[in-house]
């Protein structure tokens, strides 16, 4: 039996997604979620043989999920469930750890071929995504660009999605269980290393990035 741990925070997608997924008799959904970090806690708790995974998710984008998830459960094979299409997300995706890269406009049959895919070890993209491209890039020398993003510690990331969220500095403390001074001083240093001037500055690249979706506007908090 193949477990399979559904990290999508979209509720009814994601009980469709269980749903069909169930109904295969070698499949079974063991946990799932629509929190990145719970996605992680999951994972380490239930070691399944799968992870799919959203790319928007609260608390923890879904490359960082992948990223941790590759380091703290090597034997889980992660698949990538997106809407976004472009050439950057898919190399990233796949530079962070993820064998496969599906569409959410696809059909149920490519999530199916994907998971049995990367049980066997091999990399699987939907039919709408360049092919090649994502595998050439990643394999090239992709990595010798430096990515800002891969130059924060865990602590900052953390703090970055929170802040992409729209939560305030006091919220960030109490939710992390750390002093003020302290996400203050890592909202500084994250800053330095994103360039970036500015709490929109902020929102804007955690847009780009993915960190949040597009179609949504995160709340306004007065910074106290």
């Amino acid at each position: 039996m193949t477990t399979i741990v559904l990290a999508e925070d979209h509720v009814i997608f994601r009980q469709g997604l269980k749903a069909l997924l169930q109904q295969k008799s070698d499949l079974s959904v063991v946990a799932e979620t629509g929190d990145g970090l719970e996605a992680v806690a999951l994972v380490r708790r239930e070691k399944p043989d799968v992870l799919v995974v959203d790319l928007s998710l609260p608390g923890l984008d879904g490359l960082e999920v992948t990223r941790r998830v590759r380091q703290q459960s090597p034997h889980t094979r992660v698949v990538v469930l997106s809407m976004h299409a472009s050439e950057a997300y898919v190399v990233q995706a796949v530079r962070n750890g993820a064998l496969a890269y599906v569409l959410k406009n696809a059909s149920m049959d490519d999530l199916e071929q994907a998971i049995r895919a990367v049980l066997e070890g091999r990399r699987f993209f939907s039919a709408a995504l360049p092919q090649d491209l994502a595998e050439t890039l990643a394999q090239a020398d992709a990595e010798k660009i430096v990515d800002r993003y891969e130059t924060l510690t865990k602590r900052e990331r953390e703090i970055l999605q929170l802040v992409a969220e729209g939560y305030t500095s006091p919220e960030i403390a109490e939710k992390l269980f750390i002093s003020l001074l302290t996400v203050n001083k890592h909202r500084s240093n994250l800053m330095d290393k994103l360039g970036r001037h500015s709490q929109t500055e902020l929102v804007h690249y955690a847009l780009q990035r993915g960190l949040i979706p597009l179609d949504v506007t995160p709340p306004e908090r007065k910074e106290k």
